[in-house]
């Protein structure tokens, strides 16, 4: 049985990296769709797992915090001294309406559902009046995802005012329905598929927002209001054996604002890195999407990632750890997005 009550009460591309010795804690941010045994695997979490899952985060003793406020405390460097852990829903389905839900209603457990307006009431989704019974509990924050959960980075060839129009509108029609429906304010957006570039940011930033994307890593003080990362959790990426890791990961040492914004102008990008002590490219290791572990080169105290091929995928990541001490890894994401690739 899961202890529902411990797990609630416990309490560019050049990047300079400088940190302390000591790691501090940050926020680890879960990404969730589906929760149920029969949706699309790629996207659902089944419910075992998902119990699992939070038995673990009780038995590292981390505590569940509502999101605004843990992602806002962490980015001004306010962070407790042990990690806490945030729980998002993207997509409003009614399987966790359902299935997901009441488990964490059950200890008044905070989360976040990020609601694409259009979508609701339609089949599979919770409708309004679902959605109004969950946010008029104190531990439920409902968000924006968009009107339309459309691709909104610029599109190769659109015009300038016609995607400031079309973006416009999918931020603020979900918005200002959100309001109506539901009398929620809140300034979080999660990015449709997780993409975005700088000029969408911005975009979040003139309104005050903050976006989550779908790269995984810890937030710290050195990460970037518009561009937060979350873990996936589907079966496929949150699976126990790994997930310790990331329940206990770190902020990467760096100021995320630097990062690249991502979109892929040369196949495969490379990243750039420069390392400051006690870093060492030795202790370094990174990933890219479906290639697996992929080598470096390094130069002095500078390392480029790079694929060793064109990656084909509309979206797809670099992964890098490195150790921080105490068991944990500092873990960073860096997202591209491949804009000659056909949407979703």
């Amino acid at each position: 049985m899961i202890n529902f009550r411990k797990l609630f009460a416990l309490p560019a591309l050049s990047l300079m990296m400088a940190f302390s010795c000591t790691a501090q804690a940050d926020l680890v941010v879960l990404q969730y769709h589906h929760v149920a045994d029969s949706t699309p695997p790629a996207t659902s979490t089944s419910r075992s797992l998902f119990e699992a899952q939070l038995q673990m985060i009780s038995d590292l003793g981390l505590k569940v915090v509502p999101l605004g406020p843990a992602t806002r405390q962490a980015l001004a460097g306010d962070a407790p001294a042990t990690n806490q852990v945030a729980i998002t829903f993207d997509d409003a389905y009614e399987s966790v309406y359902n299935v997901a839900a009441p488990i964490l209603d059950q200890q008044k457990m905070p989360y976040t559902i990020f609601v694409n307006t259009n979508a609701v009431g339609g089949q599979g989704y919770m409708d309004w009046a679902e959605l109004k019974r969950l946010s008029s509990k104190d531990w439920v924050t409902i968000a924006n995802h968009s009107a339309d959960h459309g691709h909104l980075a610029r599109r190769p060839g659109e015009a300038e005012a016609d995607w400031h129009k079309r973006a416009n509108r999918s931020l603020d029609d979900a918005q200002r329905i959100l309001e109506k429906q539901l009398g929620t304010t809140e300034r979080l957006f999660a990015y449709p598929y997780g993409e975005y570039d700088e000029s969408l940011e911005q975009k979040l930033s003139e309104r005050g927002w903050l976006g989550f994307g779908q790269q995984s890593g810890a937030i710290g003080r050195q990460s970037h209001g518009t561009r937060l990362p979350r873990f996936p959790m589907a079966n496929a990426y949150g699976q126990l054996g790994s997930l310790k890791d990331k329940l206990l990961s770190k902020a990467f040492p760096v100021d995320a604002s630097r990062l690249p914004d991502g979109v892929v102008s040369n196949n495969p990008p490379s990243l750039t890195l420069k390392l400051e002590a006690p870093l060492s490219a030795s202790r370094l290791t990174c990933f890219a999407s479906g290639l697996g572990r992929i080598d470096f080169n390094v130069s002095g105290d500078t390392v480029t990632v790079q694929a060793p091929k064109a990656l084909n995928a509309r979206r797809f990541r670099y992964n890098c750890t490195h150790p921080a001490g105490n068991g944990s890894y500092y873990w960073l994401s860096q997202q591209w997005l491949n804009l000659d690739a056909p949407e979703d």
